[in-house]
Formats: structure tokens, sequence, C-alpha cells
């Protein structure tokens, strides 16, 4: 089984997940663990929020590393500090969980669209972050796109009501 299947697999698995966490009820009061960078402590919305903006942000910056064709790291991406970030959880965390469900969906549809269609010659492409350096295609997917995902689904499931 090729990466690419397995990242397949993975996102296949996050949004069955991500699918039952939605209609779920999660504690009024609950907070996620500290961000170990941070401290910060979300609630379900800001995780929703996040989820609802992060995916086609990273999925953009991707397509743009690859479109580069280039053997060269491609500069990419934002910090934790970005006040599009922010400013999205911000806004947003207070939306309807089924309309920020939706639109992660409509994000990981895409995602799985672009991973199918990726091919070889574009796996051996590398971005430059911030803050991480210089990354691999496969480690960026992984960090900041179904890795991602399945984190914040973790976290949803600590704060969820029937799980605790």
């Amino acid at each position: 089984m090729t990466e690419r299947d397995q990242m397949l697999q993975r996102l296949d698995a996050v949004e069955g997940r991500l699918a039952v966490l939605s209609s779920t009820p999660v504690r009024a009061d609950a907070l996620t663990e500290p961000d170990p960078g941070s401290g910060e402590r979300w609630d379900g919305g800001q995780v929703w929020a996040h989820m609802a903006e992060f995916v086609s942000y990273w999925l953009d910056q991707v397509r743009a590393i690859v479109a580069a064709d280039t053997e060269e790291p491609v500069p990419f991406g934002r910090t934790k500090e970005d006040a599009g970030r922010i400013g999205a959880i911000a806004r947003d965390r207070t939306v309807s969980i089924p309309v920020l469900w939706s639109a992660t969906l409509t994000d990981i549809e895409s995602l799985r669209s672009f991973l199918e269609k990726l091919d070889e010659r574009a796996c051996h492409v590398r971005g430059l972050h911030p803050t991480r350096g210089v990354m691999p295609l496969d480690r960026i997917l992984d960090e900041f796109l179904v890795g991602h995902l399945e984190q914040h689904a973790d976290q949803l499931s600590s704060l969820n009501l029937e799980t605790s």
C-alpha cells in the first residue's frame, strides 16, 4: 500500500468519526486539553470553526507548492498567530455544528480528490514553513491536513457528552 493509499484510508476514517461527532452533543463547559505550545484551551465550537477553515487553507497551500514544480522548497503556511485563522475561529465558533460540519465535509471531499489525482512526481516537492522549516509533501499532508483532522477529532471525542 502506498503512502497516498494510507493517507486516503486515514482520511476516510477521520471523516467517519467526524460525521458521528457532528451529531453528538458536547458538554457545554468542556474545554480541550491545553495546547502544548500556548496553553490555549478551546470549546467545541472553536474546534469545529477551526476545522471548517483550515482544510481549505492548507489544501490551497499544498496546491501552490505542487504547482510551483520546482526542486527548491516553496515558502508556504502560517503560524498559530495568523490573524485570519484567529478571526475565523472567533467569528464562527457560534455557528451551528451542522453548518460547520458541512463546510468541513466539502473540504475533505476536495482533499480526497486532490490526493487521488496526485501524481508520483508531485510527491517529491517540498515546502518551507516559517517555523517548521523544510518539509516534504507527505509530512505537510500529515501535519496540516489529515493528521490535523485526526487531532481535532480526538479533541471533540474528549468533549463529547456520551464518552465522558
